[in-house]
C-alpha cells in the first residue's frame, strides 16, 4: 500500500527530467535530419503535421516544459530554418 502512495510522488518529480531528456534527443534528431535532408522541407513537414493534427504551435511554456516529450513546434522550426 505504501508503494502505491509513494510511486506517484516520485514520478511526479521525475516527469520534468524525463521530458527534458526526451526533448534533448528530439533536438539532436532534428539536427541530424537537417544535416542529411532539406531543413526547409523538414520545417514544412512539421507545420503540416501540426496543422493536420490540430495542435497548437504555441503551447503553454510551463506545461510544455513539464509534460511534453517534444520541443514546441515554433522552436523546432526556428532551429531548422536558422541553419548551421
Amino acid at each position: 500500500m505504501l508503494f502505491v502512495l509513494v510511486v506517484p510522488v516520485a514520478t511526479f518529480f521525475a516527469t520534468p527530467v524525463m521530458s527534458w531528456w526526451s526533448r534533448r534527443h528530439e533536438r539532436q534528431a532534428d539536427d541530424f535530419a537537417a544535416e542529411y535532408a532539406s531543413a526547409g522541407k523538414l520545417a514544412a513537414a512539421l507545420v503540416k503535421l501540426f496543422r493536420d493534427n490540430a495542435s497548437t504551435l504555441t503551447p503553454d511554456r510551463i506545461h510544455s516544459a513539464f509534460f511534453d516529450s517534444h520541443p514546441p513546434a515554433l522552436e523546432r522550426i526556428a532551429r531548422l530554418t536558422a541553419g548551421p
